[in-house]
């Protein structure tokens, strides 16, 4: 079997948590506070972020799929994961996966390439949100850069450009979620931005005692909720690493054993994407090779199927 192509184990380590005193346990209005807990709980991350699991791509595309399936709730769509996970997967090679697929392009975006977007990036970026492009938006990049040459703490900067992004223009909301994974990841000096916060946008963070609708960026204590929602968001991301690691260790273990002849590559692609169809082919794998090994990986507790289909399935770690 072709090893070379399968990314090399990391030394064992148990996937860092955030400690329960990290997480507020009611609500918080004190500034101070809030930063601590934001602060405590992207450190937890940062540990796991730096360490670069070989299986960091799937865990970032699947964060990902749950930042997407949340930008469709907020933009009043009805696709979950499942959906947009199929919108991406099984369409046409090159093919347009639709407004929901699309948006889990914008996330996808995100997870793969380094922090920082120029006009050009951020004017496509738009266009997969379902955003129109405008002077105030070509403006951004530019503010983002004077933002973060300033130095303030990760989670106040990306509190800062939800605000510009609202101010700027007030419907382009998921352009400011996706810019605030943008700004943490360049100001923490990760090499590739984590999707984190817009699961968040609609948690208990961003409801205040008595509030009946949920905080706007202009609003007193905005401020608060984006530090909260970071150490949630860091917290839930790190949940998700939990549950991919020891699969990802199990199919470590079993790849040397496999005669699959281009299962190497198989076994790259689960390590690198959230999911891989039972079906995939390959200049080495057939199309009926590739379901055989499948099953056998999730008969030895290496990858699960995804769908809970008969046919079309997904496979992942």
């Amino acid at each position: 079997m072709d090893l070379a192509t399968i990314p090399a184990p990391a030394a064992p380590a148990p996937v860092p948590v955030v400690p329960g005193w990290a997480l507020p346990g009611g609500p918080v209005t004190d500034p101070a506070e809030a930063a601590f807990l934001a602060g405590a709980a992207l450190t937890s991350l940062d540990n796991l972020v730096r360490s670069n699991p070989p299986w960091a791509g799937a865990w970032r595309a699947r964060l990902a799929l749950s930042c997407a399936a949340a930008a469709a709730r907020h933009a009043g769509r009805t696709e979950d994961e499942a959906a947009l996970r199929d919108a991406w997967v099984l369409r046409s090679p090159d093919g347009d996966p639709g407004p929901a697929g699309r948006l889990l392009a914008a996330w996808r975006r995100l997870a793969e390439r380094s922090p920082g977007a120029d006009a050009t990036t951020l004017q496509s970026t738009c266009a997969l949100l379902g955003i129109g492009w405008s002077a105030d938006l070509a403006a951004v990049p530019e503010a983002i850069d004077r933002l973060v040459g300033e130095g303030r703490p990760a989670p106040l900067i990306a509190a800062a450009v939800l605000r510009a992004i609202d101010k700027a223009a007030p419907s382009a909301g998921l352009l400011g979620w996706w810019l605030a994974d943008q700004v943490l990841a360049r100001r923490l000096r990760w090499p590739l931005p984590m999707p984190l916060l817009i699961v968040e946008a609609h948690s208990a963070a961003f409801r205040g005692p008595g509030r009946g609708g949920r905080l706007r960026p202009a609003e007193e204590g905005f401020e608060v909720a984006v530090c909260l929602a970071v150490a949630q968001g860091a917290a839930r991301a790190l949940r998700c690493a939990a549950e991919i690691a020891p699969r990802a260790a199990r199919l470590h273990a079993v790849a040397p054993k496999l005669r699959a002849k281009g299962a190497g590559e198989a076994i790259a692609r689960l390590f690198g994407d959230d999911a891989v169809p039972g079906t995939l082919a390959t200049a080495k794998l057939s199309r009926w090779g590739a379901r055989r090994l499948f099953e056998r990986l999730e008969t030895l507790g290496a990858v699960r199927e995804l769908t809970g289909r008969s046919a079309f399935r997904l496979y992942g770690l």
